[in-house]
């Protein structure tokens, strides 16, 4: 493959323009099915073939479109509590998360991340994620600041969001509704930190665009099995979510 994503690469490579397709559209299917995941799944296989910095931008996109769509389909749903500190700790999670990505190699510092999230699925394992203590709220501010970097550098601050999330015992739900918002908020931020730092540029604007039906289609079907599977599948599923992202950071 190319080593760059750009416009050209799509129109005179039909393979390639195929094999971004099919990951975008089963990184949203788990998007709408679990509520998170598509920019994690999306940047870890992307980034096999792309250089990260120019991945991330193209995947901020398509998470800011899915955040939209999955946020105003749920917006009742939303438990706006929880967001009293999870926002504010994202946003300064993001700046951090931002000047590093512009400045360093984000692939140095994949080994930390992926300890901390097999560390928690193991701990979910042991106590049944249907039974772990219910944490304070005051853990949003430093899970969200966690959650802002992780989100800046990778593509996608899922791990320490689901991680509170999850031990604040929302259904299904409020889960994904909850995550939206915050979600949402990152993407324009970072949007715009992305545009200030020049890591987000006109042809991956346009790739964005390609790439937009595959991600629609996606979030599309995925909300279908949302709205079948039960509680303990759902939470069973973004544990298995999550250690293939961990295994993922540390190999």
């Amino acid at each position: 493959m190319m080593a760059h994503l750009a416009i050209a690469d799509l129109t005179h490579r039909p393979e390639l323009f195929v094999f971004l397709e099919a990951v975008v559209f089963a990184a949203f299917y788990v998007r709408a099915t679990i509520g998170f995941g598509s920019g994690l799944i999306s940047v870890a296989l992307l980034s096999l073939s792309f250089p990260v910095k120019e991945v991330v931008p193209v995947v901020l996109l398509l998470d800011l479109l899915g955040s939209i769509l999955l946020g105003a389909y749920d917006f009742r749903e939303m438990h706006w509590r929880e967001l009293t500190w999870l926002i504010p700790g994202s946003l300064v999670g993001l700046a951090i998360g931002a000047l590093v990505l512009a400045h360093t190699h984000a692939q140095r510092l994949t080994l930390f991340l992926g300890i901390f999230i097999l560390a928690y699925v193991v701990y979910a394992i042991v106590a049944k994620p249907e039974r772990m203590p219910r944490i304070a709220r005051a853990w949003a501010l430093p899970l969200g600041v966690f959650g802002g970097i992780v989100g800046s550098l990778y593509g996608g601050g899922g791990p320490p969001l689901v991680a509170y999330l999850q031990m604040r015992h929302l259904d299904k739900r409020a889960f994904r509704a909850t995550f939206q918002a915050i979600a949402l908020t990152d993407n324009i931020v970072r949007g715009g930190l992305y545009i200030g730092f020049g890591l987000l540029t006109w042809p991956l604007t346009v790739v964005f665009a390609a790439m937009a039906p595959a991600a629609a289609l996606g979030l599309y079907l995925g909300n279908h099995l949302h709205m079948r599977i039960n509680q303990r599948m759902f939470l069973r599923a973004t544990l298995a979510l999550l250690t293939a992202v961990g295994v993922k950071y540390l190999v």
